[in-house]
């Protein structure tokens, strides 16, 4: 691998105070990403995606519940971000990729093996079906999967009370944001302020959201496969 992923690789390594065996684990992944044959991500080049996969995900660390949690699952986990990259941050963590497509999903778990990242599971699922994750995840995680208030239905069910959805997010969108806020207190989240996301230099602007869960969410969630983006929650309808 060139010499400027592996000096990129280790200043955010510092940078996020990483394990010692993270950058190597991250390299590996980078590797297998640029040689994966079927269609996981847009992005395979090493010297793009050190930026655009890897330092993108680790900017959910600025989420102090994040980095401290024990149980996390991203949902819509695709070619492993940010999934991969927080299970190499965080070792102590298990971290559960929740994908509906089997060709992402057989990438997921080879990689995971490859890299040496043992606090790894993958479902290969959508988050309504996965009955057993309810009610025991620290963090939830979504990058590049659905508006706001979509995957605070995915998320709430699947959250310990006191857990945290963490949704990777570009420009803000004031539309999205009151869908969001309506979508949480129905779901027994709450919205929290967002943060301006430290990636790279040169991204887009780029902002995590984050929504805390204060009460049980009602027996009616999740609804069926599909039901959250064919008729979502949202503050214009009060539906």
């Amino acid at each position: 691998m060139d010499e400027p992923v592996e000096l990129r690789l280790a200043e955010l390594a510092e940078r996020w105070e990483l394990p010692a065996e993270a950058p190597q684990q991250l390299r590996r992944i980078l590797e297998l990403v640029a040689a994966e044959p079927t269609s996981i991500t847009t992005v395979r080049d090493p010297a793009q995606g050190v930026d655009v996969h890897v330092a993108d995900s680790l900017a959910g660390l600025a989420v102090p519940s994040l980095r401290a949690a024990r149980a996390v699952a991203d949902l819509g986990a695709g070619g492993g971000f940010p999934g991969l990259v927080l299970a190499a941050a965080l070792p102590d963590a298990t971290v559960t990729l929740v994908e509906s497509v089997g060709k992402k999903t057989d990438f997921l778990r080879r990689t995971a093996e490859t890299a040496g990242l043992a606090n790894v599971a993958v479902v290969t699922g959508r988050a309504e079906s996965w009955a057993a994750g309810a009610g025991t995840q620290d963090v939830v995680t979504a990058r590049a999967l659905a508006p706001l208030n979509v995957l605070a239905e995915y998320a709430a069910p699947l959250l310990r009370e006191g857990g945290r959805l963490v949704a990777w997010k570009g420009k803000r969108d004031p539309s999205e944001e009151r869908d969001g806020v309506h979508a949480a207190d129905v779901l027994g989240l709450e919205s929290l302020a967002p943060i301006a996301a430290e990636t790279f230099p040169g991204a887009d602007e780029r902002h995590l959201y984050v929504y805390l869960k204060v009460r049980s969410t009602p027996s009616r969630f999740p609804r069926r496969e599909g039901m959250a983006r064919k008729r979502p929650l949202q503050a214009s309808t009060g539906a």
